[in-house]
């Protein structure tokens, strides 16, 4: 009678042993289902990781520049989809948050990377402060012309006018014109005869504002006034593909293998640059928030198409605030952390192509409603402006 108790423990032990090993491996499985190509056709483009890993071993930095941006964008673009089913369970203001973060990991690293190259090596400071500034005016460009009016064109030909939340909408417009305002400040401060050293400290004590302000917001959303930024009811109730552990699960694997590519983006960057003759503005306004922006181009542009615009908006104009608010000041205080000066103080063309951006963008949201054209508008601002820093 004695021995019984331990056999039942035992077989008992066996038992949720199995049950776990089962689990994981059905999960496993999962996962590689959402990475194979024949359930996606954006998933081939994950053959350039490989392809990035082989040029970088071979020191072949242009091409291992050039795809490396490439498998950026479908691991973006699964970040993408984790964040989408999240939001599903978490509301729209929540998940267009979480989208907009891990959206804006790219740049992080990016320009993280970027600034810790330049501590690392004198010669590429002057290079990779440019393309880290560059590429932080590039991500509210493209997250404000090209994202929102690719999500407003696509969305707008599939359903003749869509509406939002206008609290949302004016919120995170006011932020934007708090941003630039900052963003103009250090220009003109300098432009007045202040020295480098003061913008250098006008820009510090401004990022601290900024984050400050960064912080109010999500508490003001997330918090006091929860309410005011749910959807409403726009675009139905629409069902899980994928459990909530499998959703995290790939949003943190999409996340490893973005920065591990991003990391090769920056080693090969300097030699792109020198060998290819590329304007460094053309690469940092351009080129790397395009392809860092893929999990927001795809997400908000495929919720506008089921009309749901306040999540598009949300991921949008939600990850413009961010960058300006949060990525940029952090950048700054990073910069400073490592001796190297990243100032607030950008170009002329750089300023005046956020303000318009911003301009733009408050014009045509501030009615609440969106169609096709006013997309069309967006993305013509965008090329204009992309031309413009192609010639600079």
């Amino acid at each position: 009678m004695s021995e019984a108790p331990p056999s039942i423990t035992i077989e008992a032990g066996k038992e949720t042993v199995e049950e776990l090993a089962d689990a994981a491996e059905a999960q496993f499985k999962r996962l590689v289902d959402i990475f194979n190509p024949k359930n996606n056709k954006m998933n081939w483009l994950l053959l350039a990781l490989p392809i990035t890993l082989y040029f970088n071993f071979q020191h072949s930095l242009q091409m291992a520049f050039v795809f490396s941006m490439i498998a950026i964008a479908p691991l973006a673009f699964l970040m993408g989809k984790a964040t989408e089913e999240i939001a599903l369970r978490t509301g729209e203001a929540v998940g267009g948050l979480l989208n907009a973060t891990f959206g804006n990991a790219v740049e992080m690293i990016i320009a993280g990377m970027a600034l810790y190259a330049a501590s690392q090596n004198p010669d590429v400071v002057d290079t990779m402060v440019t393309v880290t500034q560059a590429s932080l005016i590039g991500s509210i460009l493209g997250n404000l012309l090209l994202v929102l009016g690719l999500a407003m064109l696509y969305g707008g030909l599939k359903h003749s006018e869509q509406t939002f939340s206008n609290q949302s909408g004016q919120m995170n417009g006011a932020l934007l014109v708090l941003a630039v305002v900052a963003l103009i400040v250090p220009s003109a401060f300098h432009y007045n005869g202040g020295t480098s050293d003061a913008v250098m400290k006008l820009s510090y004590a401004t990022a601290l504002v900024l984050l400050f302000i960064y912080g109010c917001s999500l508490l003001f959303q997330l918090k006091t006034h929860v309410n005011e930024f749910s959807s409403g009811g726009h675009g139905g109730h629409e069902e899980p593909e994928m459990s909530i552990k499998d959703a995290w699960v790939l949003l943190i694997l999409a996340t490893i293998l973005v920065g591990w590519m991003a990391h090769i983006l920056v080693h090969s960057l300097e030699t792109t640059v020198e060998k290819w003759h590329l304007p460094e503005l053309f690469i940092g306004v351009i080129l790397v928030p395009f392809f860092g922006n893929a999990a927001e181009h795809f997400t908000a542009v495929i919720v506008a198409g089921k009309d749901k615009m306040d999540l598009s908006i949300a991921i949008a104009i939600g990850s413009s605030v961010q960058i300006a608010l949060f990525v940029a000041p952090v950048m700054v205080l990073w910069g400073w952390v490592l001796g190297v000066p990243l100032p607030l103080e950008f170009g002329l063309l750089e300023t005046v192509a956020a303000f318009g951006s911003v301009l733009i963008t408050i014009s045509i949201l501030a009615d609440g409603k969106t169609n096709w054209l006013e997309g069309v508008m967006s993305l013509a601002c965008f090329a204009i402006l992309g031309m413009a820093f192609f010639f600079a």
